[in-house]
């Protein structure tokens, strides 16, 4: 029953996503020619010189990208990229006639806020590990070789296709369409770390048992010692080290600080985090 209840969230969120993707791009991107990223982009060049609706083209475009896929990334993630892709086809369908409702004459905030909810969109895809298809699973397959972010991928496609339509479009149309594609990259990292995030810390003090006692009972997070020696006084050291998460940085240098006013910590940004205490990474 609880499998069943995390699938069933899962699913919404993905198709919560896909309708944000859905909404961007029939409010902000179509009525001002402006161009989306990957396979969207592609099919809205498409449709701007066929007038073919580019929901049904995304479904189109997508069958040899996710012959690929399956024999680059897991099932599971293919499974639910295949719900999204779906869903954004659909949603794209269903909501054409959108921006008789919401629609902004400012091209500049256009871009933005196409940028906003096209990357939260995206962002909830992603960290329901699923994606909406087309460049998404080629980026996915790059970060499981590279390491590189997702976005970042994606970004480095997207101008590709940027580039090509400059043929349908003037320059300015291609330089609104970056902005479009630079906000959603921001927002699609904040979406899927921005939340979670990890600190990782180094912490020298006279008190180490104290502190770690404290950190171990109070947070629920494990310690380790690393073992160093002062280069002024030779004095061999157990320094502490220790993974957190945002919400519990505060606390974690409250009670250092209580304990042993003279220690030493370091914070550093970790980028990504497995095992256990911790949630999965979304890709």
């Amino acid at each position: 029953m609880h499998k069943k209840k995390e699938l069933f969230i899962r699913i919404m969120f993905i198709l919560l996503g896909s309708f944000l993707n859905a909404v961007a791009i029939n409010s902000f991107i179509i009525p001002h020619r402006l161009l989306s990223g990957g396979v969207s982009g592609v099919a809205i060049i498409v449709q701007y010189i066929a007038n073919i609706p580019s929901g049904y083209l995304i479904l189109a475009l997508n069958i040899p990208i996710f012959i690929y896929g399956i024999k680059e990334v897991d099932k599971d993630f293919i499974i639910f990229s295949l719900v999204g892709t779906v869903a954004l086809s659909v949603f794209l369908v269903l909501t054409i006639g959108i921006s008789k409702y919401l629609v902004l004459d400012d091209i500049l905030l256009s871009s933005i806020y196409a940028g906003v909810l096209g990357g939260l969109g995206a962002g909830i895809v992603f960290k329901n590990r699923g994606s909406m298809g087309g460049v998404d699973i080629i980026a996915v397959a790059i970060k499981r070789k590279s390491g590189i972010n997702i976005s970042t991928i994606s970004l480095g496609i997207n101008v590709v296709i940027v580039c090509i339509g400059l043929f349908i479009n003037s320059i300015e149309l291609a330089l609104y369409t970056l902005i479009n594609m630079y906000v959603a990259s921001v927002v699609i990292n904040r979406v899927i770390d921005g939340f979670d995030r990890k600190k990782l810390l180094f912490i020298v003090t006279e008190k180490e048992k104290e502190v770690s006692s404290m950190i171990m009972k109070e947070l629920g997070r494990g310690v380790t010692y690393l073992y160093g020696e002062g280069a002024y006084t030779g004095e061999n050291k157990r320094i502490i080290y220790c993974i957190v998460t945002l919400n519990q940085i505060v606390k974690v240098k409250k009670m250092v600080e209580d304990l042993d006013p003279t220690s030493l910590m370091s914070v550093i940004d970790a980028s990504e985090v497995q095992g256990k205490g911790f949630k999965k990474p979304a890709l």
